[in-house]
């Protein structure tokens, strides 16, 4: 964390409003500073103070707030120098949660983590998601989320879908796998988990999968990244210094209507050769099989499907490893395109192609490497070590981030306290 965060600057207790002379936004930010640098573990108040750029005299009174709101407690003492051992502070991780959903054309997800993003509780459903319809989808997906949380109230709500998303409105706009149209997720959830609409965010499954691979996966340090998820379409999401590039609507990362093949098939856009006529899944198990084989029995799900597959490439099937060999062509196409544009450090290849990672990977390097813009791609590929779950550990940390943002929403038990 830098020495001072943006929009805390140093500020004498004595020269603002409040009784502890801080204005009550001016506090709330100060609490949220704090409250995010003991993420990276305990720390004194002294050193507090100098990555906050704040006096320790305002730090002691911040740490007591934030002490009676059950957020941070103490964590023993610092020794080591010449002088008194310091009093070390930590983050309360059990002291509230996060809850994070997903909806996928195949299946319902919940999961909920605590402050430090350790996995608390978590639960999976199949189902025909398209076939139940925005409503009765909506019903599940309250069921799921009231089975994980039990008694407890999250502090954020984080829904991932697949499709084009209003995030700042929190509505799905279209999803052609679910065919859902101005779905209004957050509204249509708040209701049915009794949480106020605010509370919950909607985001693309690829901008949350980005934010995954950036918090707990192989993009931990990277600053520019960007995350390509495939699953029955492809889609794409970039974090760019640790912030989603959403473009002006909110629709970056569309990359699944990229054309890879001028002469290819039509796509269901319109369009004729984009990626997802390659690279969508049903696409590439078409290729791998012929109809009725086992490959195309939606009973199997996604990850049941792409399994057999994987298996039959180990094997050796002539047709399963074509199919994925024209697959890494097509990604490699796709991704010099996007690296060319975009100029990231890391493509991590997720969703599906994760699961085929040790076959894809090296095509779309060399593909990469056959279509420099004057100079050697520096740009890496890696297959995400988080699969399918990148989605839902991002979607886990953006819930938490409302409280870090605003530790207050968690009451002060000493201002509850009966006089």
């Amino acid at each position: 964390m830098a020495a001072t965060e943006p929009g805390l600057d140093p500020v004498s207790p004595r020269t603002a409003n409040g009784a502890d002379g801080f204005s009550a936004g001016k506090r709330t930010s100060n609490l949220a500073a704090l409250l995010r640098a003991l993420r990276a573990g305990p720390l004194s108040r002294t050193q507090l103070a100098a990555r906050c750029g704040l006096t320790k005299a305002a730090v002691s009174g911040l740490v007591t707030e934030l002490s009676e709101r059950g957020l941070v407690r103490s964590a023993g003492l610092q020794g080591g120098g010449n002088g008194r051992p310091s009093q070390l502070v930590e983050l309360n991780g059990a002291s509230a949660c996060g809850l994070a959903l997903s909806v996928e054309a195949d299946r319902f997800a919940a999961v909920v983590t605590n402050l430090d993003g350790r996995v608390v509780a978590e639960r999976t459903e199949t189902a025909d998601v398209a076939a139940l319809g925005l409503h009765r989808s909506m019903d599940e997906l309250a069921f799921l989320a009231r089975t994980v949380l039990l008694d407890d109230q999250p502090v954020g709500v984080t829904v991932s879908v697949p499709g084009l998303v209003d995030s700042a409105a929190a509505v799905l706009r279209f999803a052609p796998t679910l065919r859902w149209r101005d779905a209004e997720i957050a509204d249509l959830l708040a209701a049915r988990l009794g949480l106020p609409a605010e509370a919950i965010t909607v985001d693309n499954e690829a901008n949350l999968g980005a934010v995954g691979e950036s918090v707990a996966g192989v993009g931990q340090g990277v600053r520019e990244l960007f995350y390509l998820s495939g699953g029955t379409g492809v889609g794409g999401g970039l974090v760019a210094g640790g912030a989603i590039l959403r473009g002006a609507r909110g629709f970056a990362g569309e990359v699944g209507h990229i054309t890879v093949d001028p002469s290819g098939e039509q796509c269901h856009c319109g369009r004729v050769g984009c990626l997802e006529t390659k690279a969508g899944l049903n696409a590439v198990l078409r290729g791998a099989a012929s109809p009725g084989d086992p490959l195309h029995d939606p009973a199997l799900g996604v990850d049941g499907r792409v399994g057999l597959l994987k298996h039959r490439v180990q094997r050796g099937d002539q047709r399963a490893v074509a199919a994925v060999s024209e697959l890494g062509v097509a990604l490699g196409i796709a991704v010099s395109t996007v690296v060319d544009v975009l100029d990231p450090d890391l493509v991590v290849l997720g969703g599906y192609f994760a699961e085929l990672g040790e076959w894809l990977v090296e095509p779309v390097r060399r593909e990469l490497s056959a279509r420099p813009l004057g100079h050697e791609p520096a740009c890496r590929v890696e297959p995400s070590p988080l699969g399918t779950t990148a989605p839902l550990r991002g979607a886990a940390h953006l819930a938490t981030e409302r409280l870090f943002a605003d530790p207050t929403l968690v009451p002060n038990a000493a201002e509850e306290a009966p006089a």
